[in-house]
């Protein structure tokens, strides 16, 4: 059994698909499943749950009791989802008028009771991205086009607006809101209650509403592998950028000399130059 890394409890990985016995879904009687929706081998579909058209659901995914699913939405492998969630809804975004966007959700993610992930709109990606090996726990909402990579935490009552997106290795805290078009950049902690309103860069712990950036996010980085000479030299990092009066553009090149001391500096200059909202500071 595997397990992935986070600043919460290590959860395990189911084995890789290919060693899975395969068996035939396992459907409650009581669920509801559309003839035209997909549901592979080893699916496990709780009762009063209901499947609409155009959903695809991988092999081993477990839904449990009382989920709506609605499409066009694709589920990969392995993912468990709790009970009242509502999956691929229909965004309430005003612009939104019927069009057949999409939601994709990845491999191994847990997605705990009453989560609510809404589909994209044609204005923007047309997709709601969630991406492998996710924690989304109890009412987390993700909007529409929002996008969250791998491996990232969001804990109870997180909610991103639309067009928002998560890098790798996220972790927000409980009832962070994200405003709309933010990008969380990989490695990020948020406190508890942040209201994130501007772009966090990479390895940032901020906390606040408004949120403010207060150094890196030491303990997360130390737990995924990082050296000490990584985390010093991203300590720097954060030192020059938020502690010298400097703007971001004097900041990105004064970075460049640290990256000979360590590489992981040049993600933190890839998440400023992608910022398009400003930073948090």
């Amino acid at each position: 059994m595997a397990y992935f890394l986070s600043t919460a409890k290590y959860l395990p990985i189911p084995p890789p698909y290919m060693e899975l016995k395969m068996a035939a879904p396992q459907i409650d009687s009581r669920a509801i499943v559309d003839p035209n929706a997909q549901i592979d081998d080893d699916v496990v579909i709780g009762p009063f749950s209901i499947v609409g058209p155009d959903v695809h659901i991988g092999a081993g995914t477990r839904i449990e009791s009382h989920v709506v699913l609605k499409g066009p939405t694709s589920i990969g492998l392995n993912n468990h989802i709790y009970q009242f969630s509502s999956i691929g809804e229909d965004t309430p975004d005003l612009k939104y008028n019927g069009e057949p966007t999409t939601l994709t959700i990845g491999d191994n993610n847990v997605i705990r009771e009453g989560v609510t992930l809404h589909r994209g709109t044609v204005q923007d990606r047309g997709d709601t991205k969630i991406g492998s090996h996710n924690l989304l726990m109890a009412y987390v909402h993700v909007g529409h086009d929002s996008v969250i990579g791998d491996h990232c935490i969001l804990v109870n009552n997180a909610a991103l607006a639309g067009h928002v997106i998560v890098d790798d290795w996220a972790i927000l805290g409980g009832f962070t809101l994200v405003h709309q078009f933010c990008r969380i950049g990989a490695h990020c902690f948020t406190g508890m209650g942040s209201a994130v309103g501007k772009d966090v860069p990479a390895f940032m712990m901020v906390t606040g509403a408004p949120a403010e950036t207060r150094t890196i996010n030491a303990e997360g980085l130390r737990r995924r592998g990082f050296t000490p000479d990584d985390i010093t030299t991203l300590l720097k990092a954060y030192k020059l950028v938020f502690r010298r009066s400097l703007t971001t553009e004097q900041a990105i090149s004064e970075l460049y000399p640290l990256v000979e001391q360590s590489e992981k500096v040049t993600t933190l200059i890839d998440s400023l130059k992608a910022s398009t909202r400003g930073i948090v500071r």
